[in-house]
């Protein structure tokens, strides 16, 4: 079996679900000025700290974030384990810079685990391969640093050989201590730090040894779009705050698997000021579009301090899933149409099943240009109703 196909393989199961939900959650949630405040304020280890010593987030409860996830007609999320402040939501043995060190005092992860395979949801692990906490992360000079500029550390000596043993053992650790991981998405590379700077491929034969099936984010670096990709060039693409005008397809013009994720307002760590939230409408088009390209959409939600779901994001999750629940054949298993985009709004297609996903309803009829003597029948998908088709 070539590497694509194994991909393929591998694959099988997002290319079908479609819909995700993303969570990214730690210290930075109390602050509230999203997940990049260290670096965005340049502040220090020890100004940090204060985060670290009073997180105890007393109203978390992974269930009725599963819950949510689930009722919004998600199959599965990605949470993080390991932001870039190198907080651990997770009980590793490798550091002391953990949950089960703070006042919260247990493994988060380990329950979020239990909570959404309860549901029946597929499981996935965020994790930084920056840490901003390492001793022997780069810290001078780097430009996502938060002592970027900090001249007490332009001497400092580091090895990042111990970084990386570090972080692979981190990724084994995530890999051995929760049963089977169904998604592990790597977040990033950047500049000259990128592919075997991070020792990739020793990570990712570490990684399919532990967990064959396990898909990767493309975000160790490697060509993804190449004829025979690198072996940590990820089994899917992932585009941030955007959706690919036509899809993303490798250098054969072939479709390769990709995942838009997408905040609902402006921040993905909890943000207290940001009440710019996208409308279930706009939700529900973006995941029709990533559908109708043969990509999937995972949506960020960014949990409080206490460990709760922001009220907007629920709202927006609630109407989102009352869609889904009418018209979940549209999106579960289906992709792009042969047929070209209609000016009106989408196709999605599955089988002879053709979606026509009706966004910008004009005056009069509907035309439905290249179906004339195809269509066998015509129902609302929603109800199961009539739709009246006439062809010349």
């Amino acid at each position: 079996m070539t590497t694509m196909d194994e991909r393929r393989k591998r694959t099988e199961w997002f290319t079908n679900d479609r819909f995700g939900m993303f969570i990214h959650w730690g210290l930075y949630a109390i602050p509230a000025r999203g997940e990049w405040v260290r670096s965005f304020e340049q502040i220090s280890v020890e100004g940090y700290e204060q985060y670290f010593n009073t997180f105890n987030p007393e109203n978390y409860d992974p269930k009725a974030w599963a819950k949510a996830a689930k009722q919004a007609g998600m199959k599965y999320a990605v949470m993080t384990t390991k932001h870039h402040d190198g907080f651990c939501l997770f009980d590793s043995a490798m550091t002391d810079y953990k949950a089960t060190n703070t006042p919260a005092g247990r493994d988060l992860i380990r329950e979020y685990v239990d909570a959404f395979r309860a549901k029946g949801l597929k499981v996935g692990f965020y994790y930084s391969i920056i840490d901003w906490h390492h001793p022997d992360y780069p810290a001078y000079g780097d430009r996502q640093h938060p002592m970027r500029s900090n001249e007490e550390f332009k001497n400092r000596e580091t090895d990042f050989n111990r970084y990386l043993d570090y972080m692979h053992g981190q990724v084994k650790e995530l890999l051995t201590n929760y049963g089977t991981i169904d998604v592990l998405w790597f977040d990033f590379s950047y500049d000259d730090m990128t592919g075997e700077k991070w020792r990739a491929s020793e990570l990712v034969t570490m990684i399919r040894d532990l967990q064959p099936n396990v898909i990767i984010d493309n975000r160790l670096g490697g060509n993804i779009k190449a004829s025979e990709p690198e072996i940590y060039a990820g089994d899917f693409a992932s585009p941030e705050q955007i959706l690919p005008p036509q899809g993303i397809v490798n250098k054969n013009g072939d479709s390769i698997p990709w995942e838009a994720c997408i905040t609902l307002n402006r921040h993905w760590g909890y943000h207290a000021y940001d009440h710019d939230y996208k409308s279930p409408q706009q939700v529900i088009r973006g995941l029709v579009e990533c559908v109708s390209k043969n990509g999937n959409l995972l949506l960020n939600v960014g949990p409080n301090a206490k460990g709760e779901f922001p009220r907007e994001s629920l709202a927006v999750l609630s109407e989102v899933g009352s869609w889904m629940h009418g018209n979940q054949d549209s999106i579960y298993g289906s992709g792009a149409s042969e047929l070209p985009k209609p000016e009106w709004g989408r196709y999605t297609q599955q089988g002879n099943k053709l979606y026509a996903h009706i966004l910008d309803r004009g005056v009069g009829p509907i035309a439905l240009k290249g179906l004339n003597g195809r269509v066998k029948q015509a129902r609302l998908l929603a109800d199961g109703s009539e739709v009246n088709i006439q062809t010349p």
